[in-house]
């Protein structure tokens, strides 16, 4: 199996990158931030790889989708939304001082984007890898879940970009992941002259969330969260309407199911209350098998690399539980994901790179097995 020892890539050449694309913010749903965010992606992938990388419009707005041609053999994976405000650039101006590069989306994921395309630029050949950068994983994937799907099956082998687990570890499992929104319907009244002839929904939103809680079960790696409610219009009206929000992870298919049937059998406890339950775990589990034989390729490659599973979800979710083999995290080393301390290790970017470039080889070469 070739190795990716001496390849030759530019740290400071991925950090003109970087700040070409993180000094054009793309707040997930901001369709003109996002068209220029795409656009900002796609000239940095033909500037380093050559050939047309094309933009695949969508209601979350455009995709970027590039091919080196020939038989798809392996899709590198990624997203160019981001979940920080516009204007979050000129309050965090993307930096390097000290060992780190701060800015909006540094971690997540722009970083993990340069590294791989600088790894794949280290290539002496392209042919049968795909680069697929998606407008939308910040919220859901709903737009681009078909077609990541679609070219994970066509490639046979899915490399994800987002960043590393503590330490610079791989991304082995993930957990699957979803929201669910209980609406809670009851009837108003007075609530001083006659709260007996009202149903009061925040009463029923109370018992609503304990029963929601009670479903988690953290032996089997299940959490059931609320974590948003609202009720009520004034003070002195029992309220009529709730509303609560639920955050699930699950580890298995099992738990997936069992979780989404007993959320559908929410029943009310307030006689004339009325429940309504919308969501799903809408990213299946990624199991750790589907990463196996990837994660000995990039330890072969870069010994003492460590794999996590995490309860984070990701695009590589949707292409594990296809069963395509899958390996995440190999994006940037660093840390503070959605937070205003996020960063990127920049002594790490080459090392990053460089697997890149082993990884694609020795899928080409068979050498995963």
């Amino acid at each position: 199996m070739r190795t990716y020892q001496g390849t030759a890539v530019s740290v400071e050449a991925m950090l003109e990158d970087l700040r070409t694309l993180v000094e054009v913010e793309s707040p997930s749903r901001d369709l003109d931030a996002l068209s220029a965010s795409a656009h900002a992606v796609a000239a940095v992938i033909e500037s380093r790889l050559g050939g047309r990388a094309v933009l695949v419009e969508s209601q979350a707005g455009p995709h970027v989708h590039w091919s080196g041609g020939g038989v798809p053999r392996v899709l590198i994976l990624g997203h160019h939304d981001t979940v920080f405000p516009l204007g979050t650039l000129e309050r965090r101006p993307f930096r390097v001082e000290g060992g780190h590069a701060t800015g909006p989306g540094v971690f997540d994921m722009l970083g993990g984007l340069v590294q791989a395309v600088h790894g794949l630029a280290a290539l002496e050949d392209l042919s049968g890898v795909e680069v697929l950068v998606t407008a939308d994983e910040e919220v859901g994937s709903a737009s681009s879940r078909s077609l990541i799907e679609e070219r994970a099956r066509a490639c046979g082998a899915v490399l994800v970009f987002e960043g590393a687990a503590d330490g610079g570890g791989l991304k082995t499992g993930r957990k699957g992941c979803g929201t669910f929104e209980v609406l809670v319907e009851g009837r108003a009244a007075h609530a001083g002259l006659e709260p007996e002839a009202g149903v009061n929904a925040l009463v029923e939103a109370a018992y609503q969330v304990l029963d929601i809680a009670a479903l988690s079960r953290p032996e089997a790696g299940t959490t059931v969260t609320p974590t948003v409610a609202s009720a009520g219009t004034s003070d002195n009206v029992v309220p009529a309407e709730a509303t609560v929000s639920v955050d699930v992870r699950v580890e298995s298919a099992q738990e997936k199911e069992r979780v989404e049937a007993a959320m559908a059998a929410l029943a009310p406890h307030l006689d004339g209350a009325r429940i309504v339950v919308r969501g799903a775990v809408s990213r299946p589990p990624l199991p750790q098998s589907a990463s196996a034989e990837l994660f000995e390729t990039a330890r072969r490659l870069l010994p003492g690399v460590e794999g996590r599973a995490v309860g984070g979800g990701s695009d590589g979710n949707f292409t594990g539980a296809l069963g395509v083999p899958t390996l995440d995290g190999l994006g940037a080393v660093g840390g503070g994901a959605h937070a205003d301390h996020e960063y990127l290790v920049v002594d790490a970017m080459a090392e990053r790179a460089r697997l890149v470039t082993g990884l694609v080889n020795a899928i080409r070469d068979g050498a995963t097995r």
